[in-house]
């Protein structure tokens, strides 16, 4: 890969002491990760690791900065930091993909430049806003001409769009879960969930075998947090838009439509905001009825966005783990030999 040094074998096989792990584990409870092409993306604060299984069936790990966007305390504040946190992760995901791409391939490959981050980031934010709002607002108004709902200022209105963003939503979902390749991601995406489920339940040491007794489903995953991002959308757009028109209603249904598709766009930063506190409160509630509650249908949809992994893919994932970790505080995570490239 271009921009990257030689890299340097490193066979970690050295455990820390026993009983290590437990402390570490309760004290942090923030690794978090993503399945990437081939492997997984492993992130712990400002550390960020990809490590990927390549076609000689060795696994190469490589160490990236984590991309912070918005450095203001304000933007960590509780019930703010949800969308700062989601624009960082897409930003950081985005560069995790590319990068595992090339490793997956062991091809040279041009590192992103900055305005190609965003104008990937654009393109994906555009495009999840026209399928997943401005689509089932379109439907929901060809359903208003079929007399099956109401205008946009009654309830009717909101509960067929949401309808429709559910089954967008789903069938998205169903339908690139039978590209062998996303069958493939689903798998590296159940590893990931089952050896972060092996660290925070304090397992010493962390290992395939240890982390294979775990559950593919994870209550904080990204898919728990966008059927909360859903869900919220329709309660608060069925409440505040309808509002929204009583002080002033444009006479041209372009420009009423036009106005409620703005509102709906800008809405989105609260309701994502709301949708991570949600996450973390019903993580922390994990083993209690309420947590159990509104993780439920969460772990439900994971089914669909998680595969059961095999053991080399666990073995990928526990080299992010302990590559997102560092050398200094990281407990006792049985690896297999793996090379380490060091980013620039």
């Amino acid at each position: 890969m271009s921009g990257l040094p030689a890299p340097r074998a490193a066979p970690w096989s050295a455990l820390p002491p026993p009983g290590l792990l437990s402390a570490f584990a309760r004290e942090s409870l923030a690794v978090g990760g993503q399945a990437v092409m081939e492997g997984i993306m492993m992130r712990n604060g400002d550390r960020l690791a990809v490590a990927v299984r390549q076609a000689d069936s060795g696994i190469i790990a490589v160490n990236l900065p984590w991309v912070a966007l918005f450095r203001h305390s304000l933007a960590q504040r509780k019930w703010i930091r949800g969308f700062p946190i989601l624009m960082e992760t897409m930003v950081n995901g985005i560069k995790a993909l590319n990068l595992s791409a090339e490793l997956a391939a062991e091809a040279e490959g041009e590192k992103l430049k900055p305005w190609q981050i965003a104008l990937t980031l654009a393109l994906a934010i555009g495009l999840a806003l026209l399928l997943f709002v401005v689509v089932p607002h379109l439907l929901t108004i060809l359903l208003g001409f079929l007399s099956l709902s109401g205008g946009v200022e009654g309830l009717s209105f909101h509960l067929w769009d949401g309808l429709f963003k559910f089954a967008l939503f789903l069938g998205y979902i169903a339908l690139i879960s039978t590209l062998p390749d996303i069958r493939r991601v689903f798998e590296y995406h159940g590893a990931e969930h089952k050896t972060i489920a092996a660290f925070e339940h304090g397992e010493d040491p962390v290992s395939a075998s240890a982390a294979a007794k775990y559950s593919r489903l994870h209550p904080r995953c990204g898919t728990t947090f966008l059927l909360f991002v859903l869900s919220l959308s329709i309660l608060l757009h069925a409440v505040t838009l309808p509002l929204l028109l009583i002080p002033w209603q444009p006479e041209s249904p372009f420009l009423k439509h036009g106005l409620i598709l703005l509102f709906k766009l800008f809405l989105m930063i609260p309701i994502s905001a709301l949708a991570y506190e949600l996450i973390r409160y019903a993580a922390r509630l994990e083993n209690r009825r309420a947590g159990r509650i509104l993780s439920a249908p969460g772990l439900l949809l994971q089914t669909l966005t998680t595969r059961e992994p095999d053991r080399a893919q666990l073995e990928v994932s526990l080299v992010a783990l302990r590559e997102a970790l560092g050398d200094e505080d990281a407990p006792a995570i049985l690896t297999p030999p793996y090379t380490r490239q060091e980013a620039d």
